[in-house]
């Protein structure tokens, strides 16, 4: 008797681990593929691709459909819109949340996510362990069961960190080594990794668990240098630097790789955390992985030369994938809820406020209990107008931007303004989705990109007297004040 194929939903397909995986996963199981520009990729044999935005919740139930298990691979240390403001950790945050819900809504029976090593001391983690700690907990706060696979360092020539680490050997003559380099990491090579998530699915015995995953050997980051350093053939001299000179190496970093900071700084940054597989936290033919460091290294190194060739041919034939670029905005702030309030409050709070504090040079109105209307005086036409979604629950409203002089708004258009309240806590965050100003992209960004920054701080400072005024207020200082840097 034939067994059916369990139907995983895969996120992050199109990235360099999900299309490994993808590979795997298709030999045992039907898998849909999502993907941002789904569409434009050619089902195959227990394949199917999905267009998906995982920053649209709908867009996320729709790709879930008819999945039994679905994995989250899914990071946004890079600018996702022409113009993004705010931290990746609160991007972060809204891609899993939407990958939440939809899970709910699926009845999906397992989420399996890929993670980093968190050390013991969750107290003074970086942005980006602290992130990765986050997503997993909100991936759970729906109640679908969650599997979680912590890496350290995944050694594969499109990751993250190991390409950095091998053009840092690469271009420096000389390899002056800060005090981070000394701590320990626990490597491990990417079909490995792929192997313990492949491996993860429909496990009832690891679900609601996270799992420590490692090559067969821990070593120190300057080890790993000097060891990349002997496969390619290098043998340039190394000094050790007394120092724990983090923020400088991240620049130096970013320069020598020529990655973009986004990505370099993060990453840097958690280099001061011993990351080794906790052996309590490892399974028997998941965790362990069997490929050493300079074998995985030597693959690598073998499959980046082979990616170069491929584009190198593909320059020579005159091939180019180059699409038109999109003058949308992404921002997104994080601010503290008085206690009892909600996501609805405060998308009803933010309209009232906006207008008050305004006046007399702006002005809401609010018709039909949905559609408000911010208008200047002497200007019939509004400004924006926003059309709100019905309501649906109390942790998310959105606001549809459905008109006015700033705004680009064709037939199809998305752009809007969400409230979402964090699963657990008084935070919440405030994101404008897929927003086409309508003024020249030069002047837009001078002005009203800049004048929205402002207004959305000078929110955050109105919740804060509110919270001030009741005997439940927070101490100021645990307001979380957002990267807005874009």
């Amino acid at each position: 008797m034939t067994q059916t194929r369990k139907r995983l939903a895969l996120a992050g397909a199109t990235g360099y681990i999900g299309h490994n995986l993808l590979n795997e996963l298709k030999k045992k199981y039907n898998v849909i593929a999502l993907s941002r520009n789904g569409d434009d990729k050619d089902d195959e044999s227990h394949v199917e691709w999905r267009s998906c935005d995982l920053f649209s919740l709908q867009d996320t139930i729709d790709g879930l459909k008819g999945a039994d298990i679905a994995i989250y691979l899914v990071h946004s240390m890079m600018p996702s819109a022409k113009l993004t403001q705010g931290s990746f950790e609160d991007m972060d945050l809204i891609l899993a949340d939407n990958y939440a819900r939809a899970a709910k809504e699926n009845g999906i029976q397992q989420i399996v996510y890929l993670s980093g090593i968190i050390p013991e001391e969750t107290e003074e983690l970086s942005r980006h362990l602290k992130s990765r700690l986050e997503v997993e907990r909100v991936l759970g706060a729906y109640g679908t069961p969650v599997t979680t696979i912590r890496a350290a360092l995944i050694v594969g020539p499109k990751g993250s960190s190991f390409p950095i680490l091998s053009k840092l050997v690469k271009r420096l003559p000389v390899m002056l080594l800060p005090e981070w380099t000394r701590n320990q990491t626990h490597p491990v090579a990417l079909p490995d990794v792929i192997h313990a998530l492949g491996a993860s699915v429909g496990r009832e015995d690891l679900k609601d668990r996270a799992i420590d995953v490692g090559g067969p050997e821990s070593m120190t980051y300057k080890e790993m240098i000097l060891k990349t350093a002997e496969v390619m053939g290098k043998h340039q001299p190394t000094f050790d630097i007394p120092l724990m000179t983090v923020k400088l190496s991240r620049l130096w970093v970013t320069l020598v790789s020529g990655e973009p900071k986004e990505t370099v700084y993060p990453l840097v940054e958690s280099m001061v955390h011993k990351m080794v597989a906790d052996p309590d936290k490892m399974v028997d033919g998941i965790s362990d992985g069997k490929i050493t460091f300079e074998e995985s290294v030597r693959m690598a190194l073998k499959e980046e030369q082979e990616e170069k060739d491929q584009k190198k041919q593909k320059k020579q034939s005159g091939h180019s994938s180059q699409k038109e670029e999109a003058l949308d905005v992404r921002s997104v702030q994080r601010v503290r809820l008085p206690e009892g309030r909600d996501a609805n409050w405060a998308a009803d709070n933010y309209v009232s406020w906006l207008s008050s504090f305004a006046k007399p040079f702006l002005t809401s109105s609010i018709a039909n209990e949905t559609v408000v209307k911010i208008q200047v005086p002497f200007v019939d036409a509004p400004l924006l107008e926003l059309t709100k979604d019905p309501f649906q629950d109390a942790e998310q409203a959105t606001y549809r931007i459905t008109g006015g002089l700033f705004a680009q708004v064709q037939e199809g258009s998305k752009g809007r303004i969400e409230f979402r309240q964090i699963p657990g806590s008084q935070e919440c965050l405030i994101a404008i989705h897929e927003y086409v100003p309508a003024l020249p992209w030069i002047i837009y960004k001078s002005t009203q990109a800049n004048i929205h920054l402002l207004v959305m701080y000078l929110f955050k400072l109105h919740l804060l007297r509110l919270m001030q005024t009741t005997e439940q207020s927070p101490d100021e200082s645990e307001m979380i004040v957002p990267d807005t840097t874009g």
